[in-house]
């Protein structure tokens, strides 16, 4: 009895013992069980934090390297000019007689306006990759000083297109091409003289085009067609008051070769040979042939190191005005042009930079059978950085000129020379190079030309008529700004 109660409690006993460890092993795996899918579904987390990251890194990322998002971009600039009176004097690249006809002299202590572009960019990039940008800027000018000048501005929208680049479906040849349409500048036809305030050359206008059809590696053409309007323009000997409009279309090639750029543009303006010019309508250009050939060199002219370019353009009826291509619709059928652009920049030392420019042109039969233009400037802007905020500027310039007008537009004919030299002590956040700005200028010019020169016209800057008198200093400030 004792053996078997004995015998029957250390069975049950056993039992539970054994129950209480498989209890034991099951909360155990249980919680193995648990903790693996805890650590499962943080490790799940941790991947999709991480995936979500890079989704938001790639939203990001064009906005950062500016393939997408809103932009703005300017130039400015703002200046006083003034006389030994205190009273201000006229001014600016274009102020002697073949300034008429695009000779500029240089513009450093020599400009009295205020001129801004605004410009704004929008970017974005297409699930194909497919980039697209649609760009406008706005532009003003006035000479006046005061802070309200809506009365005498000139505010008016000088850009407005639409290029997309990158373009998904693109191959071969056009793989690297993109396409434009709308009012611009040319991308690429609009390269300038930045000390001279003069384009090499300019094309601009409403059209369309494409750019970068590559044809081999150092190969690639660009083409457009742009038109520019002429308007209200007297087309009646007996009546200047009856006028008319026309349209000139420009067709261009732009062509590289490695560093060696040719342009070759061909233009019409119907009905433009019904022009009224100096009292005649049986002269004025309706079409024009215009050519570029140009060298972008990556040193200084082969000495030292630097940059240079040098370009040769020619035109023929409406595409003798060489500079800002089939802008001019007052050109004779027969005339000729044929413009040389030459300038460099470079370190002489360590604190010594040059800037030399040639820029001169010849025409014939330009406005009225028989006339010429010949006009002839250099110019140099040398700087000495000091300290890393403040330099010395100078720049002389020199320029001479044979005009013979034939009368055109009240116009006499002059052969004469103009000089100028400036000095301009200079601050900038940080010196170096050429093209870094802002910078806020102090300047005094003193300028000299001979007499000639101020019968050219009435009202001329140089005239007899005008209070700005040969070899006379200037003072004045400027900013300017750019990004």
């Amino acid at each position: 009895m004792f053996n078997t109660t004995y015998g029957t409690t250390s069975v049950k006993a056993i039992s539970k013992g054994r129950l209480l460890s498989v209890a034991v092993s099951l909360v155990s795996l249980g919680l193995v069980a648990g903790q693996a899918q805890a650590q499962d579904q943080e490790a799940q987390s941790v991947e999709e934090r991480l995936e979500a990251l890079e989704a938001r890194l790639a939203d990001v990322e064009p906005k950062a390297n500016g393939l997408e998002g809103f932009s703005f971009n300017t130039y400015a600039r703002s200046g006083l000019l003034l006389g030994g009176d205190l009273q201000s004097v006229p001014g600016g690249p274009y102020l002697t007689p073949a300034g008429s006809v695009g000779g500029a002299v240089g513009r450093l202590g020599n400009e009295p306006d205020t001129y801004l572009e605004a410009i704004l960019n929008y970017k974005q990039v297409a699930e194909n990759g497919t980039q697209s940008h649609y760009r406008l800027m706005i532009a003003d000018s006035t000479t006046s000083s005061n802070d309200w000048t809506a009365g005498d501005g000139a505010l008016n929208v000088r850009q407005a297109y639409v290029e997309f680049s990158n373009l998904a479906s693109f191959s071969g040849i056009f793989e690297d091409a993109s396409i434009w349409a709308g009012k611009r500048f040319d991308r690429d036809l609009n390269f300038d003289i930045h000390w001279l305030d003069s384009d090499i050359i300019f094309l601009g206008g409403l059209g369309a085009g494409i750019y970068d059809v590559k044809f081999a590696d150092n190969v690639k053409s660009n083409f457009s067609l742009y038109g520019r309007s002429f308007l209200e323009f007297p087309s009646d000997i007996q009546n200047q008051d009856i006028t008319s409009n026309t349209d000139n279309l420009i067709l261009t090639a732009d062509n590289y070769f490695g560093n060696v750029q040719w342009t070759l543009s061909g233009m019409k303006a119907q009905d433009n040979d019904q022009r009224v010019v100096n009292g005649s309508n049986t002269s004025a250009a309706e079409t024009g042939v215009h050519t570029m050939l140009a060298y972008h060199g990556d040193s200084f002219f082969g000495i030292s190191d630097g940059t240079y370019k040098v370009a040769v353009l020619h035109g023929q009826g409406l595409g003798a005005e060489t500079k800002n291509i089939g802008a001019d619709g007052n050109l004779h059928e027969d005339a000729i042009s044929t413009r040389l652009a030459v300038y460099g920049t470079t370190y002489l030392s360590e604190n010594w930079r040059l800037a030399p420019a040639i820029l001169a042109e010849t025409s014939e039969d330009r406005y009225i059978k028989g006339d010429d233009y010949q006009w002839l400037t250099f110019n140099a802007r040398l700087a000495n950085e000091i300290t890393s905020n403040f330099e010395m500027q100078y720049e002389a310039s020199w320029q001479t000129m044979d005009l013979k007008t034939m009368g055109y537009d009240g116009r006499n004919a002059v052969d004469g020379d103009y000089s100028r030299f400036t000095i301009a002590p200079t601050f900038k956040p940080q010196v170096g190079g050429f093209w870094n700005r802002p910078e806020i200028r102090l300047f005094a010019s003193y300028s000299t030309w001979d007499d000639e020169l101020e019968t050219y016209a009435a009202g001329d800057p140089l005239g007899a008529d005008s209070d700005f008198e040969s070899a006379q200093w200037t003072f004045g400030t400027q900013m300017e700004i750019w990004f």
